[in-house]
């Protein structure tokens, strides 16, 4: 094992996130590809103010950040550098440092998610819902327009004219939009009954829906969709790709 100066230092930035999908999936990474120098920690902070001073005490090992809930949009403000395409989703997850110690901030979720997507989609698939409007749900609507699908978000509060209430999801909107995307948090482990409250009943073989949960790897959501014959998908493979491309970004 190298001295502590030949070690390379990556964290995820988040709040009570000792569950995290980043902490092992690199750690494991780290095992596989034999980088022993190389070390995934997590900056479990309760304020992102807290983030400067985290920075500050592992500043000559720190390579590289992923950032989760809540502060994807919160970590703008600490940033040198903010990539285009995540200036325009409003949301970061990466954070590559360079050797002079500046900050640039990229969004992979896009990236994750459209991977994920693009071969589950059928021509009928033209509409879609997306349920939540944090961080994650902006990545998802910039990868449907970018592929072309008109959508609608479904908030408890909503505003403006691109969302919609929860309250308003009639027979013939589930039936329009046939595409549902949950970026909510409902139905992650340990909750594992709740479910978002839209009406499944309307819910047929021709639609898809896709969970950004993936512990459990089938929550609620997926499993009335299923009895419905929908096509359904959970949020690992978004993780890993989104993983992996971060990866790609720390190397460059």
């Amino acid at each position: 094992m190298g001295g502590k100066e030949n070690k390379k230092l990556f964290a995820l930035v988040g709040r009570n996130i000792s569950y995290s999908f980043s902490k092992g999936y690199f750690t494991k990474k780290f095992e596989d590809l034999k980088l022993e120098e190389n070390e995934y920690v997590n900056f479990d902070i309760q304020s992102i103010k807290e983030l400067p001073k985290k920075i500050k005490e592992n500043k000559n090992n720190l390579k590289g950040m992923n950032v989760t809930i809540p502060y994807k949009l919160e970590v703008f403000n600490y940033l040198d550098k903010i990539d285009k395409k995540a200036l325009k989703v409003g949301a970061v997850n990466t954070i590559r440092i360079s050797k002079k110690g500046k900050l640039k901030g990229f969004n992979t979720d896009v990236y994750g998610f459209k991977k994920s997507l693009k071969p589950l989609l059928e021509k009928h698939h033209k509409k879609a819902l997306i349920l939540g409007t944090g961080g994650a749900s902006k990545a998802v609507a910039y990868v449907l327009e970018e592929l072309g699908i008109k959508y609608k978000f479904v908030s408890r509060s909503p505003e403006g004219k691109k969302e919609i209430s929860y309250n308003d999801l009639s027979k013939g909107i589930i039936e329009a939009y046939q595409i549902i995307v949950n970026c909510t948090p409902l139905g992650t482990y340990p909750n594992i009954d709740d479910c978002p409250n839209i009406p499944y009943e309307n819910v047929t073989s021709k639609h898809l829906l896709y969970d950004l949960i993936y512990n459990p790897s089938e929550t609620t959501f997926l499993k009335k969709g299923k009895e419905k014959g929908a096509i359904i998908k959970n949020g690992l493979e978004m993780l890993e790709q989104q993983a992996e491309k971060a990866w790609r970004i720390w190397n460059k």
